[in-house]
């Protein structure tokens, strides 16, 4: 079933716009005369099978932009909130938040809401019908704040948990957004100049027959492939693309790689700090939201993205359900630093597990963006130094061939 827009006129006169649930455009358009009015136009929101489209009809760039961003979640979170904790019933608040989204393409996912809950669904329910933009971890909080009667609170928490996290991720890829421009850049020059503008200069030195130094044959070599097997390099990388990514899809490659990730010389301290991060503040947030800790936990290990991570949770839950303590099993598993297992400790004997986790939290973003800055900060003479040495490796290629051409002359 679409969702579908309309624009009608009333018995006055007067234009009416409105949304429609409905099987097909005809559907549609039966349902809107049933109300008495005047059609004028319909069509299907984010047009897909049943939509009048017009052929040969290129996707103007609005259409192709108007995905959900992280953001919208957070504001329709907010909104939300305050709309409940004014006093406004949810229907009446989903339709104010209709209202307020306008033209974006989760006014078609909040109607749709809307109309599950007003027959009769909550709004877990409604929104795991949507598991694109509402995760298993959304659901399970406002199903908590449902069954407790604060879901104001809940969404609240929710608001501000996805700006963390958007706030952290936008941070990281601000931060290594110049390294990786400068290294695309590098590539895209040394690769033209071997590829198109090096042929052009070791040409002059073949025509010569005379011996030429190793570095000089190397880089006719190097440019010679370049230039004549250019489809191989590319056939080869996207060959073991597609093999890395079939491997890392099987569960064993999956761990295998995430284990990998983690061993990484530079990046690996930055991935478990993230994770770290990660996993803290979403039990924290789950905690405080009032869902059991096996529960919460179970939500945990699928948030983290790490199945190495996602193992040790899975074992800490398994002993947590034994009766053990929170701490100990964390502690086994050798994936959480002392400190964080300390504060844990403390948090469960002093009974604030959630406050102590949620400055874990805290703690680990502050440090991952430490560590960002300083990677990049080390990442840039690493890049110089780089281009410098394959800048160099040209040169003296080059230059060598015409030292012994001068010294023939003399």
């Amino acid at each position: 079933m679409g969702v579908y827009e309309y624009s009608a006129l009333n018995f006055k006169g007067k234009q009416v716009n409105g949304l429609i649930n409905a099987d097909s455009l005809q559907d549609a358009r039966l349902k809107v005369k049933s109300l008495e009015l005047h059609l004028t136009n319909v069509r299907e929101l984010n047009e897909g099978e049943g939509s009048e489209k017009k052929p040969f009809e290129l996707p103007s760039i609005k259409g192709l932009l108007s995905w959900i961003k992280p953001q919208e979640i957070s504001l329709f979170s907010r909104q939300l909130a305050t709309l409940l904790n004014a006093g406004l019933p949810l229907l009446m608040a989903l339709n104010a938040l209709i209202d307020q989204f306008g033209e974006s393409k989760l006014k078609k996912v909040i109607f749709q809401i809307r109309e599950k809950v007003n027959e009769g669904s909550s709004l877990a329910e409604a929104l795991s019908d949507h598991p694109r933009y509402f995760s298993n971890l959304y659901t399970s909080m406002v199903r908590a704040g449902e069954a407790s009667g604060a879901l104001d609170i809940v969404l609240e928490r929710l608001a501000e948990f996805s700006e963390k996290q958007n706030e952290l991720r936008n941070k990281i890829r601000a931060t290594l957004a110049y390294p990786i421009i400068m290294c695309v850049i590098g590539f895209a020059i040394l690769t033209f100049l071997f590829a198109y503008v090096i042929p052009k200069v070791t040409s002059i030195f073949e025509q010569t027959k005379q011996a030429l130094p190793l570095p000089t044959v190397m880089l006719i070599g190097i440019s010679s492939f370049l230039k004549n097997f250019w489809w191989v390099l590319i056939l080869c990388l996207f060959i073991a693309y597609f093999l890395a990514k079939r491997s890392i899809n099987t569960e064993k490659g999956r761990y295998f790689y995430d284990q990998m990730k983690l061993k990484l010389p530079i990046f690996g301290t930055l991935f478990h700090k993230i994770a770290i991060s990660r996993f803290a503040r979403t039990l924290g947030t789950l905690l405080h939201s009032g869902i059991p800790l096996l529960q919460s936990l179970d939500i945990v290990k699928n948030v983290v993205a790490n199945k190495v991570m996602y193992k040790a949770i899975e074992e800490a839950g398994v002993n947590i359900s034994e009766g053990a303590d929170i701490a100990t099993p964390l502690k086994k598993s050798n994936m959480f630093p002392p400190i964080v297992i300390h504060m844990v400790a403390t948090g469960e004997r002093s009974g604030k597990l959630e406050e102590m986790l949620l400055k874990i939290a805290e703690s680990y973003d502050s440090e991952t963006d430490s560590t960002v800055k300083a990677l990049t900060s080390l990442m840039e003479p690493i890049m110089i130094v780089i281009m410098g040495i394959a800048v160099g490796f040209v040169v003296i290629a080059i230059l060598l061939p015409i030292f012994d051409m001068t010294k023939g002359i003399r």
